[in-house]
Formats: structure tokens, C-alpha cells, sequence
């Protein structure tokens, strides 16, 4: 972790976004926090590492997500020498997948 981007307003909103408890929660609060284009931005780069962990070519990654190689390369750099952010998620996601009985309980949404 960085430690120039620890601080108490950065703590606060991620204890903020771990408050949420659901998909639509989430298009709320981030339609609010965020322009459309700085969401759009953070969409593509996760469509880029996703499919970077799916060994998908810098071509093809370009042509599906719109991405620029430079950002291609950017996330690529964050995937293989950063806080290892994408792994972490790209990994529980994947586990989820195949392993679903095991992490049932842990992903389903609240009710409200």
C-alpha cells in the first residue's frame, strides 16, 4: 500500500464503499461520487485487467474495450508489479466461480 494515499479521508471513503451491500447500492453511490467519464475510465480499466488475466492479446483487449495501449500497459504494470489489488479480486472472483457452495453465504446480497 502506498502510503502517500493513506490517510483519514481516504479511510473514510472506503469504509463508505464497504458499507455498501449490493449492486444497485453501488450504482447509486458511484453515480453520485464520480462523473460518468471517471467511471467509465475505472470500467475500462478493470475490462482491461480482466481480460489481460485471460491472456487476451493488447490488440484484442484494444478492440473490445476502447483502451489505449498506453492504459493497456499501465494496468499490465499494476498486474505484474503493483499492491497486487487486481490479483487479490481477479482471484476471490475466480474462486467464487468454482467454489460456489463454499463462498455462497459470503457473496449474496442483504435484503432490504
Amino acid at each position: 500500500m502506498n502510503p502517500k494515499l493513506r490517510n483519514p479521508d481516504t479511510d473514510a471513503l472506503f469504509d463508505a464503499i464497504l458499507a455498501l451491500r449490493n449492486r444497485e447500492e453501488c450504482y447509486a453511490f458511484f453515480e453520485d461520487v464520480l462523473t460518468v467519464s471517471e467511471l467509465q475510465a475505472i470500467v475500462q480499466r478493470w475490462a482491461v485487467a480482466r481480460s489481460l488475466d485471460q491472456g487476451q492479446t493488447y490488440e484484442d483487449i484494444a478492440r473490445a474495450t476502447g483502451a489505449s495501449s498506453a492504459t493497456i500497459s499501465r494496468v499490465k504494470r499494476a498486474l505484474m508489479f503493483g499492491a497486487d489489488g487486481y490479483r487479490m479480486v481477479l482471484d476471490r472472483l475466480h474462486n467464487r466461480r468454482i467454489e460456489p457452495d463454499s463462498s455462497a453465504s459470503s457473496v449474496s446480497p442483504s435484503p432490504d
